[in-house]
């Protein structure tokens, strides 16, 4: 399934901007793991908001925006385990 065809041209560059943010979040001590992918989840809808206006679909965007950043971390921290191995 292609989610990049879900999201709209707008919305894309949450991507970059939440990866960012969540790589802050991760080298921050005070914040625990398992919180980063809900912090990033209220940004990207807060984040599609400020782009789209408030409606059902800006908060749909932010919800894919925030899946997709999160599934992307999780490909690029998964391979660079297995070239370790």
């Amino acid at each position: 399934m292609d989610l990049g065809k879900f999201i709209i041209d707008q919305a894309l560059i949450l991507v970059p901007a939440l990866y960012v943010i969540g790589m802050f979040l991760k080298n921050t001590p005070a914040v625990k793991d398992w919180t980063i992918p809900y912090i990033l989840l209220v940004g990207g809808i807060i984040g599609a908001i400020a782009i789209m206006g408030l409606s059902v679909s800006s908060v749909i965007q932010g919800i894919l925006v925030t899946g997709v950043t999160v599934f992307t971390n999780q490909l690029i921290k998964q391979t660079a385990k297995k070239d370790e191995e």
